[in-house]
This record gives structure tokens, C-alpha cells and sequence, in this order.
């Protein structure tokens, strides 16, 4: 006799979340009379056992049922399908690590008029110049307002399709229509579904929304990008489920006093989350950045002081950046400290460091530190350069040209090694700089530092050797003349 498969068992669920959240309220099930505690009789129509506690947990046994595909070694699932594709911005498939997964759903977000649309258009023109057909449904435009943008940025091509669409039952009939290769929703806080209860834009019709288009792109294998709303605090509109449910979260961020704008992955299921990418936005649409060194370094006429560069690390992208300091005297009994794009506390230690361990004395001066093109050093790799800056303000000195200074300083004086130094050095030389310093204390490796082709490399222990080598030591700091001086 052939064995007999045993009956499969029925599961039992009991929800603990929804215990704890469960009210301590009892309702009768015939008038809706409601008691905090329980009672064999309603006081309100004297019926017997009615009253029953509000939210009890309750005992459901499901049934396995059939399962849609049969599961299979991971060994053999095959990869081919999910392998990303280009989207034709090369900045945005470096955030992404490579290109868009076929089925993947990307949420960008970002602030009112910092480009989100703009930047969706210029993809869909990309595709459609690929011979890619794309779906670009809008739900705060009509048609013809995303027709004059795309004019205006050079986006106009025959495989890009528009529709105004708000409810969520055309918006999938459109895509049954048009069948297309890649999606835009902009936005999704603006697509509603009448199946659901509340407003557009509201936590349930969001995450019924989303997770309705989810099922579409993962069924079609359809690219599908949602731009997201933000609130005033920065972080994404609408339930934290919208950020868990789909693949891939993208943060666009700018000022709007500045072309610059940034694109950093929070989240990525298929790729890094620690790669940025630049663009330029102006009135005839988004650009690529694939050189930002001309956008956080001034180019002056003539050598000025109170200037240095340093190399900054955007995730593992190497950046460019120019310090510059200000310090005049001060006719008011509290200076003024003043920094753009830079740690107020941080610039505070720096100063105090200075005056200790240098002897650079600026207590009755307005200060006035700033980098250029709105750039933001926030990590300690910056300290040197802010010194180095400081310094050479104070004492009129200009600072050699085609010099960087990295490194972190401590409150001894001392300097600190940085992560990712040789990838620093070697984005400086690419760019032409001659003269590095850079701490002594670099790790296991120095040898590594002088290999950097174009690139003289000087390491110095302290904050006092660096300011030395660079020129930048005030008079009344301790110490002779400076041992060696840099000359570019």
C-alpha cells in the first residue's frame, strides 16, 4: 500500500499586536450601549448576555490553500531578468549601481521646486530616445503644463505618453492602454482609490496606492518611478510602510539659491546606498555633473589668503572643496562668529586649538568661515584645511596654489589620520593639484601615499608642522622659521 499523506494541519493565528492595542471598553451588541467593564445585563436595554469586550482577540484557523509557483533551490532561480538596465543618466545609475531593475518601484523625494519632476522627465526622454516607451501620468499638472516643461527642457518625444490622472482605476487602465516600458507616478500623495476610505494623500489610500502599483510592476516586470511628498521636517510624507514597501528611496536635495543639486539612495535593495550623483539645475532643465571640482572651488584673479582646499567624501564619491575665512577686528564687547556650510562647534574647538597649541590669538575678531557653492563639511576630515584657512587669514599669508590639506585635528594639537586618504590624493591629482598634507599618522601603509602619480605628499604630526610647512604660523606662535616651506 502506497503511504497516506497525513492531513495538513490548520494554522492558528492570534494577533499579540492586536491585544495590546485592544481598548478596555464593553459593548452591547443590540443597542451599542458601552461599559468600562463588564456586565451580564445592559443598563441601557436590560437585555442578558450582549455586552461583549470591544477589540477581544479572536481565535481564526486558516487553511493552507495552493501555493502560485512551486519553491525551488535558490541555486536555479535564474538572475537574467532582474539584471539592471542603464536609464540613461549616467549620475542617477551611479546612485543606483548600475541602472533600474525591470519590476523595481523607486520613490524620490525632496522638497517643493528642487527638480523632482524635471529630473523624472529628463529619464522618460532618455528611454524614449532608446526606443523605450514611457507612461508619464501626472496628478498636479494637466497634460498640456507637462507638455510646455518638457518643451522648455527638450524633452519632447513621440514615445512618451501623458495623462492627467487622480484615481487609481484609470491610472491602471492607462497602463493596460499604453503598455509601456517605464512608469512615472508624479505624485503618488495625489493618486487616489475609491475602493478606499479617506482623501487622497492620506495614510490608507498611500499605502493602498502604492502597494496596488508594487503588485503591477512586479507582475509586468515594469520599471516604476513615484515621486514622494515631504514634510516639513524633511522626512517623506505618508506612512513609514511607503518606504518599506517599495525597492528603492531616493533623496534629491538642493538649496534653492543654488543649481546644485544632489541625489543620494537611503535605501536600495539592489545597489550601494553610500553613492551620490550631481546635477546642475537652470531653466532649460536638469544637467549631469560629473566634475563638481568647479563648483565648490573659486577661481580667483590673483592668489587671496584666508583660502584652502580640501577633499571631501560624499558616500564614496571624492569631492572637491574650498574653505574660506574672514577675520577683521571687532568694535562690539561679543565677536561674532559667523560659518556657512560648516560645525559652529567645530570651528569654536578649531579656534581654540589654534590660540593653545599655536598661539594664534583672534578673541577680539569677528570670524567669519564659509565654503563655496554651498557645499557642506560636516566630518572632521575638513579640520586641517579650516586651520590651515584660519591662519592664513590672520596672518595675511596666501596659501600656496595647487595645495590641499585633509586631516582631522585633535585637542593636543595632533593630527588624526581619515578614511579613504589615498582615494582623496588621488581625486586631487586628477584635478592638478601639486602639494598634499596630509597627517603622519596615516596607518600601516605610508608607502601607499607615494604612490599618488603628480602628487607631492607632505606628513605632518601636528596642527603647529602643518601650519609651518604651509607658511601660516603667526609670528607670536611658538617656534623658529618654518623648517620647509612649500613652493608651488
Amino acid at each position: 500500500m502506497g503511504e497516506v499523506s497525513a492531513p495538513v494541519p490548520s494554522l492558528v493565528l492570534m494577533s499579540t499586536a492586536a491585544a495590546k492595542r485592544a481598548p478596555t471598553t464593553y459593548r452591547c451588541a443590540e443597542c451599542g450601549w458601552s461599559s468600562v467593564k463588564w456586565m451580564g445585563r445592559c443598563g441601557e436595554c436590560q437585555a442578558w448576555g450582549t455586552v461583549d469586550q470591544v477589540g477581544a482577540v479572536r481565535v481564526t484557523k486558516v487553511q493552507a490553500g495552493p501555493v502560485t509557483t512551486a519553491a525551488i533551490p535558490v541555486s536555479r532561480v535564474r538572475s537574467e531578468a532582474a539584471a539592471a538596465r542603464s536609464s540613461g543618466v549616467d549620475e542617477l545609475d551611479r546612485v543606483l549601481g548600475g541602472g533600474i531593475v525591470p519590476g523595481a518601484v523607486l520613490l524620490l523625494a525632496g522638497e517643493p521646486g528642487v527638480g523632482k519632476s524635471t529630473l523624472l522627465l529628463e529619464v522618460a526622454a532618455r528611454a524614449a530616445r532608446r526606443g523605450l516607451t514611457s507612461l508619464y501620468v501626472s496628478g498636479e499638472e494637466s497634460a498640456s503644463q507637462v507638455r510646455l516643461r518638457a518643451e522648455r527642457t527638450g524633452a519632447l518625444e513621440d514615445k512618451i505618453y501623458l495623462a492627467a490622472e487622480v484615481d487609481l482605476a484609470a491610472v491602471l487602465g492607462q497602463i493596460d492602454a499604453v503598455q509601456p516600458d517605464l512608469l512615472v507616478i508624479d505624485s503618488v500623495q495625489t493618486i487616489g482609490s475609491s475602493d478606499v476610505d479617506g482623501i487622497a494623500g492620506g495614510v490608507t489610500q498611500v499605502r493602498a496606492v502604492t502597494a496596488a502599483l508594487v503588485r503591477v510592476a512586479k507582475d509586468r516586470h515594469l520599471p516604476t518611478l513615484l515621486v514622494g511628498h515631504v514634510t516639513k521636517d524633511g522626512s517623506i510624507a505618508g506612512p513609514r510602510a511607503l518606504e518599506h514597501i517599495v525597492d528603492v528611496v531616493l533623496q534629491f536635495e538642493g538649496e534653492h539659491s543654488s543649481r546644485l543639486r544632489m541625489l543620494r539612495a537611503v535605501k536600495n535593495r539592489f545597489g550601494p546606498v553610500d553613492e551620490i550623483g550631481c546635477f546642475d539645475l537652470s531653466d532649460r532643465g536638469i544637467v549631469e555633473v560629473t566634475d563638481a571640482a568647479e563648483l565648490f572651488i573659486s577661481r580667483h584673479p590673483k592668489p587671496m589668503s584666508g583660502t584652502c582646499v580640501t577633499v571631501t567624501l560624499e558616500g564614496r564619491r571624492p569631492l572637491l572643496a574650498e574653505v574660506q575665512s574672514l577675520i577683521t577686528p571687532s568694535s562690539a564687547a561679543q565677536p561674532r562668529r559667523a560659518v556657512s556650510g560648516l560645525d559652529s562647534a567645530r570651528l569654536a574647538m578649531l579656534l581654540a586649538v589654534l590660540r593653545r597649541r599655536v598661539g594664534l590669538k583672534l578673541g577680539p575678531h569677528d570670524i567669519y568661515a564659509a565654503t563655496v557653492g554651498g557645499a557642506s563639511l560636516k566630518g572632521p576630515a575638513a579640520d586641517l584645511a579650516v586651520a590651515v584657512s584660519l591662519s592664513s587669514a590672520a596672518t595675511n599669508v596666501v596659501v600656496p596654489p595647487g595645495l590641499v590639506a585633509i586631516g582631522e585635528v585633535g585637542l593636543a594639537g595632533e593630527l588624526r589620520r581619515v578614511p579613504n586618504i589615498t582615494q582623496r590624493l588621488a581625486e586631487a591629482a586628477r584635478l592638478g593639484f601639486t602639494h598634499a598634507v596630509v597627517p603622519s599618522d596615516h596607518g600601516p601603509a605610508p608607502a601607499t601615499l607615494r604612490k599618488v602619480a603628480g602628487l607631492t605628499v607632505v606628513e605632518c604630526p601636528d596642527v603647529h608642522a602643518a601650519l609651518n610647512t604651509v607658511g601660516t604660523v603667526p609670528t607670536q606662535g611658538r617656534g623658529g622659521p618654518p623648517d620647509l616651506h612649500i613652493v608651488c
